[in-house]
């Protein structure tokens, strides 16, 4: 099992410890380190930045959002950030929402999924540089010769030659159709919750991606970097008591009420009728009871909380669900140090 550390994207300001996290986690062993992004800081500056400084730890994007840019702007990041970290570049790339995807990059959100296979094979194209970068579209038609074009477009490979055409491109996907594209077109899956219980369902859903003709990847090559809160504490409920105020963000307003991808995926764990109550009471305002209808086995499904002992004991169960690499946030560099020792021995 490997580690990942999770910085996110920024709140009202800037973080001012995750420079110090960053080294701590290639010190202490981590395999890679990530950034990402909603509506407000990007990923790929924040992981240039503290980036710099590392020598050995992969730094990767969980997830850069495919509405914000073009996918020839994408892999023009991806290539930049592999040269400058000579080969330590991960692309995890994601759909976000409606309300994002619409409301903040004014994007289409329709035919997700055909969006998502056009936007990697032409990252991919630039990638591995072989031709003019081109696609028949219809969601990115290259050239462009749709309304106010004037005609002018050319194809074009990228100026500069990419360091590794096979550059990691991970996806992060949650509905079963999803993860077998997922499984097909990528080399990684970065859910945003997991549960080992239901890891048959998962492998369902990847082996229906594996099977397909020309799949890129196969179950012995493919990363599963999760979420995953691990906590090591004594006291167990209190931990997961305090985890139920985010839950109950992401479940109840993390979405429109008739389209939240995070409800759903609770809902396929067993947990559709709590995550129906959950929405309904954030949506009428009640927060606190919404917060206190997210049930502490919930909770426990996608996490890793008590003793060493006890999450020791726990982690296998991770493994044989497919899990290669648990992503963790931190508060501190101490919290780092103990799930360290705990996961990786």
């Amino acid at each position: 099992m490997k580690l990942g550390l999770q910085l996110g994207y920024w709140p009202a300001q800037p973080p001012t410890d995750a420079q110090e996290k960053v080294l701590a986690a290639e010190r202490l062993g981590f395999d890679i380190v990530f950034t990402a992004e909603s509506w407000g800081s990007d990923a790929f500056s924040p992981l240039a930045w503290w980036g710099a400084s590392t020598s050995r730890i992969r730094l990767g994007t969980s997830i850069v959002q495919m509405s914000a840019r073009t996918p020839t702007s994408t892999a023009m990041h991806a290539l930049t950030m592999d040269h400058l970290s000579g080969g330590r570049m991960v692309l995890g790339l994601g759909l976000s929402g409606p309300q994002v995807v619409e409301g903040w990059y004014g994007q289409p959100f329709g035919r997700p999924l055909a969006r998502t296979r056009e936007y990697v094979d032409i990252v991919r194209q630039v990638l591995a540089r072989q031709a003019p970068v081109s696609s028949d579209g219809p969601h990115f038609p290259l050239p462009y010769h749709g309304p106010n074009s004037v005609g002018l477009g050319k194809a074009l490979r990228p100026i500069t030659h990419p360091l590794r055409a096979d550059l990691p491109i991970w996806l992060g996907s949650e509905g079963p159709k999803n993860v077998a594209l997922t499984a097909e077109i990528a080399d990684g899956w970065l859910p945003i919750y997991y549960s080992p219980k239901v890891g048959d369902m998962y492998k369902a859903w990847l082996a229906e991606g594996f099977s397909r003709p020309g799949a890129r990847s196969t179950p012995a090559r493919f990363e599963i970097a999760t979420n995953c809160q691990v906590v090591i504490t004594e006291d167990r409920r209190s931990a997961l008591e305090a985890m139920r105020p985010m839950l109950a963000f992401y479940i109840g307003g993390m979405g429109a009420k008739e389209m939240n991808f995070h409800k759903n995926v609770f809902g396929r764990m067993g947990y559709e009728k709590e995550a129906e109550a959950i929405q309904d009471l954030f949506f009428e305002g009640r927060r606190e009871e919404a917060t206190a209808m997210v049930p502490l086995e919930m909770v426990a499904d996608i996490s890793l909380v008590g003793t060493a002992d006890q999450i020791r004991a726990e982690l296998p169960m991770w493994e044989e669900a497919g899990v290669t690499m648990l992503v963790i946030g931190a508060k501190d560099i101490t919290e780092m140090q103990r799930v360290a020792e705990v996961i990786l021995g």
